[in-house]
């Protein structure tokens, strides 16, 4: 799979459109659609706006590394946003009140006794 292959399959799977790709890294949009139609990939120079863009490392964009390429799972972005989630986590609690702290536990008990 070539790199503008990799790219619009995370694009796809992200739901994220050209246009809104071209808004969110300052590529145009006809560069873009050049990707796609010339089968051509993206500049050494654009790499890093897009990985930026679709939140991926640029290991997963220029070989696939971090990702599954049949199951569309993208654990690079999984794996950092969890991290993020446990030390927002760990830092809010450790600034509560007690109280707070007891309220918490209290409803996250209650989440994990939850039928799904």
């Amino acid at each position: 799979m070539t790199i503008s292959e990799r790219m619009f399959q995370i694009m796809e799977e992200q739901g994220i459109s050209q246009y809104r790709l071209s808004k969110m890294t300052g590529i145009s949009t006809k560069t873009i659609s050049d990707w796609r139609s010339k089968k051509t990939n993206p500049g050494a120079d654009k790499i890093m706006a897009i990985c930026e863009a679709l939140q991926i490392s640029p290991e997963t964009l220029l070989i696939g590394r971090g990702r599954t390429e049949t199951s569309g799972s993208l654990p690079y972005i999984e794996k950092e946003y969890e991290k993020e989630a446990e030390s927002q986590l760990i830092g809010n609690f450790r600034t509560f009140s007690e109280d707070k702290k007891k309220r918490l536990l209290a409803y996250m008990n209650m989440l994990e006794n939850m039928k799904e």
